[in-house]
């Protein structure tokens, strides 16, 4: 019996994502009796709630990113695969990454989210959104080529139009990118150019709600969006985009039709689930909601399917208040460690309660001394609220080297307000001429720069 046990196959746990949900699964097996195998299409993990400092030129996508090796290293039942997963067999209990098919017995889809134009995909090319590292660069690209055009622009009104910069979206991406932005217009730029005065920029940031950042108390939006009008952000509520095309938006306010002339328009309106969703829906008859979210069971389980779990963004898990939990990073920690706990007991025959989210709070950034916080029973705001921000983003940092170099560069912005990666990086040394084309529009960049841009 003894020597039958021994000689049993490892069950094997097949995680595919990085990002908190997939990581975090992976960190809580470490020391479990089973054989973990990691999948991600890239080799790190992105700390993406920092993303927008990376487009607006305060850290660098290294300083936000961490090696999935590196990080996993000590975990010596855990092996790493660079891949991109396109199919899954629920019946064979395998996953397929090229013409390589993986088995499993417990399978954790962590896939996460993109940017959602809500059926206007055109807009894309006129507006990115920010999900990615390559997303962050194209933005960043983007915000400091404008002021360098608008530079050498000698006509008024095009000029005019590279110093709008227009953001979609006023939840706490797009209130953050909003105020940095502005940062960088009204204080960092304003002695860096001679021909135009960059406090003569416009940000604009249009909501369609009548409020920004909706999910957090009225007192706290009230105090994001007074925060960010001081700052000299023209923010729009109950404003809807209806096109963005020739460097023109679109927009209606009730019956009252814009338009406003902007180079750089910024995305940070909506997310949609990652294709894995369909795949999951096709393979084992799942449902998904409008957003292409797993509906999932109270254990992160899909339905007909006990060991297939799906984690994080991907997940629609409404069993807590009625509602989809909120894709952000503390939701996916919670789930990966909860899926990864659920698995080790049910291998000593137990099993775990439902899994339950411990909401800690919702906080943004609104600029320097600037943020809200909400931790349900205390609200912050100003000052305190910016220091409770800092704090708790250094805390979620993966690796400690990222912790210090972050808490460094931001130490140093704060005396010098200066911002030390406002790179242009992209296909040619020339950054003006890669941004347009000879009818002064953005070209698609087919061609994008690595992590350590």
């Amino acid at each position: 019996m003894v020597e039958a046990l021994e000689n049993t196959p490892p069950h094997k746990v097949v995680i595919i994502g990085g990002g908190f949900g997939g990581l975090y699964a992976a960190k809580s097996l470490a020391k479990a009796k089973v054989d973990v195998t990691l999948i991600d299409k890239r080799n790190f993990h992105l700390f993406q709630p920092l993303l927008y400092q990376v487009a607006t030129g305060t850290l660098s996508p290294s300083d936000i990113s961490s090696p999935l090796r590196a990080v996993l290293s000590k975990s010596k039942n855990t092996k790493v695969l660079l891949g991109e997963v396109s199919d899954i067999d629920p019946a064979s209990q395998q996953v397929v990454m090229g013409d390589e098919k993986i088995p499993y017995d417990t399978l954790i889809v962590a896939t996460g989210a993109k940017h959602s134009y809500f059926g206007k995909d055109n807009w894309e090319e006129f507006a990115p959104g920010l999900k990615t590292v390559e997303d962050a660069i194209e933005m960043r690209r983007r915000i400091f080529s404008a002021f360098e055009a608008a530079e050498k622009e000698t006509d008024p009104e095009k000029r005019r139009a590279w110093l709008t910069f227009v953001i979609v979206g006023g939840g706490p991406t797009g209130v953050e990118l909003a105020g940095a932005i502005a940062e960088l217009a009204y204080k960092t730029l304003k002695e860096d150019f001679r021909n135009i005065d960059t406090t003569e920029a416009q940000v604009i940031l249009l909501e369609g709600l009548e409020r920004v950042l909706p999910p957090f108390a009225p007192e706290l939006s009230q105090e994001a969006e007074a925060s960010l009008k001081q700052l000299g952000v023209k923010v729009q509520t109950k404003t809807f985009v209806t096109n963005i095309e020739n460097d023109i938006v679109s927009i209606k306010q009730g019956d009252e039709v814009k338009e406003i002339a902007s180079k750089t328009v910024l995305w940070a309106a909506g997310v949609k689930a990652s294709a894995m969703g369909k795949v999951l829906a096709e393979k084992t008859g799942v449902e998904c909601d409008r957003a292409g979210r797993v509906i999932v069971e109270s254990d992160l389980s899909i339905k007909g399917h006990n060991n297939i779990f799906v984690v994080g963004d991907l997940a629609n898990f409404s069993h807590q208040n009625g509602k989809p939990l909120p894709g952000v990073a503390p939701v996916a920690k919670q789930e990966g460690e909860y899926v990864a706990k659920l698995v080790q007991k049910r291998l000593q025959g137990q099993t775990l309660p439902a899994f339950k989210y411990n909401d800690y709070g919702s906080l943004a950034m609104i600029g320097q001394n600037a943020a809200v916080v909400d931790l349900g029973f205390m609200k912050l705001k100003g000052f305190f609220a910016w220091l409770f921000w800092l704090v708790i983003h250094i805390y979620f940092l993966i690796e400690f080297n990222n912790k210090l170099v972050v808490m460094i560069q931001w130490a140093w912005n704060y005396v010098t307000r200066n911002r030390g990666a406002r790179l242009i990086t992209g296909r040619d040394v020339s950054p003006v001429v890669n941004t347009v084309n000879n009818n002064g529009h953005y070209q698609p960049t087919e061609n994008r720069l690595p992590v350590n841009a």
